[in-house]
């Protein structure tokens, strides 16, 4: 699963970590009802926090429902997210996905350097355009404007290219994000948020924007790819100052919207998005808690104690019995979400956030916070001080 904001089970309290999860299973069952088993693949961490925007602003109580088994819950049941929160998430996800993967193509990376892969794709990305505006419309939500943003980026590369700032990249993100974050204000019934939200989704484009070309650096002049801080000679210092100011611009930006309830909005923009440059650029007294139980990940939103999967040699599967199972575990978001065996190897694999998230050398013990931690002072769980005001 992709995105920048992963929070580890431990940095979020009881509470906060049920209700992520509910939001992270409501998008992703709003994206299988609205628009079919294969949209569940453009579930994403960053996407469940316009759902989570929604919620935090509303005067309602938080809309739930029992989602069946899922074998990502080891097959229990949950509460989950529901109604135009988790539909605008879903849309907006959908809608982004088919820009991912349309440059993709476009770029023929990996297996969509293949023709028939390339062609099928190019359906998907139609076919995902046509439903995430249909279901955004149902919400007042136009994803033209995400998708007309996409179509600048090439523009702005250029621009770049020719010798423009850093930002001009960034710009087209920026205002991709700040449409999504500003329509939840409009759904929540506090338009007077809005200008706020659009200013923190500004600099959360940007930040996502940052983050990712800083973490593909290497590899994309390895491979002579472009990316926008080896075009523009930027240091990596500088790259950071530019990270660590947007998240500064969107804690700032939160003190300034009305909340019904800000812990877990507080939690993942102005607590997660900085573990999440820590995580990228490093910081050396870097340190997470966790109080895990031994053979258990913190990081697998997912896995229960007493559900490991210990390590076992297994016959690699052929071409169409590995497609099979590939399909399934696909359309089951198990190659997003969990630890899994490989579809066609069988080898044990880490899922997405086990291999980018948190530090070995925990030196607190969060096992006795309260949703309003005192230590932090912010609303939220986290034990290791709060610097946002």
């Amino acid at each position: 699963m992709f995105g920048i904001i992963r929070p580890c089970r431990h940095r979020l309290s009881e509470r906060l970590h049920a209700s992520w999860m509910a939001h992270l299973c409501g998008l992703c069952l709003a994206l299988r009802d609205d628009h079919g088993q294969l949209a569940r693949t453009a579930t994403n961490y960053d996407g469940l926090v316009i759902s989570v925007l929604v919620e935090a602003q509303s005067p309602k109580a938080a809309d739930r429902r029992t989602a069946g088994p899922c074998p990502l819950r080891g097959m229990r049941t949950a509460p989950v997210a529901r109604g135009e929160g988790a539909r605008l998430a879903a849309a907006v996800s959908l809608a982004l996905a088919s820009v991912k993967v349309r440059d993709h193509v476009l770029d023929g990376d990996g297996v969509f350097a293949r023709r028939p892969i390339a062609a099928g794709a190019r359906r998907v990305t139609r076919r995902w355009e046509r439903q995430s505006a249909g279901s955004a419309a149902v919400v007042g939500f136009d994803t033209g404007v995400l998708l007309a943003a996409a179509g600048r980026q090439e523009e702005a590369e250029s621009a770049v290219t020719a010798g423009g700032p850093l930002l001009l990249a960034t710009a087209p993100t920026e205002e991709a994000t700040a449409a999504a974050f500003a329509h939840t204000a409009v759904l929540a019934g506090r338009p007077g948020n809005a200008a706020a939200l659009a200013e923190a989704g500004r600099l959360f484009g940007r930040l996502a924007h940052l983050l990712d070309a800083a973490e593909d650096r290497a590899e994309d002049e390895a491979k002579g790819l472009w990316n926008p801080l080896t075009v523009t000679g930027t240091p990596q210092a500088e790259a950071e100052r530019l990270c660590r100011d947007a998240v500064h611009g969107i804690r700032l930006a939160l003190s300034e919207v009305e909340f019904t309830d800000r812990a877990l909005v507080h939690r993942l923009l102005a607590h997660e998005t900085g573990e999440a440059v820590n995580r990228v650029f490093g910081r050396p007294d870097h340190a997470c808690a966790s109080t895990a139980p031994p053979g258990l990940d913190p990081n697998n939103p997912y896995q229960q104690p007493g559900h490991g999967h210990p390590e076992k040699p297994k016959q690699p599967r052929s071409l169409i019995p590995g497609c099979a199972v590939w399909a399934a575990m696909a359309c089951t978001c198990q190659l997003l979400c969990c630890s899994h065996d490989d579809p066609f190897s069988r080898e044990r694999r880490e899922g997405f956030c086990q291999r980018n998230d948190c530090c070995d050398n925990c030196d607190c013990d969060c096992s006795g916070c309260c949703d309003g931690c005192d230590c932090c002072g912010c609303d939220c769980c986290d034990c290791g001080g709060c610097d946002c005001g």
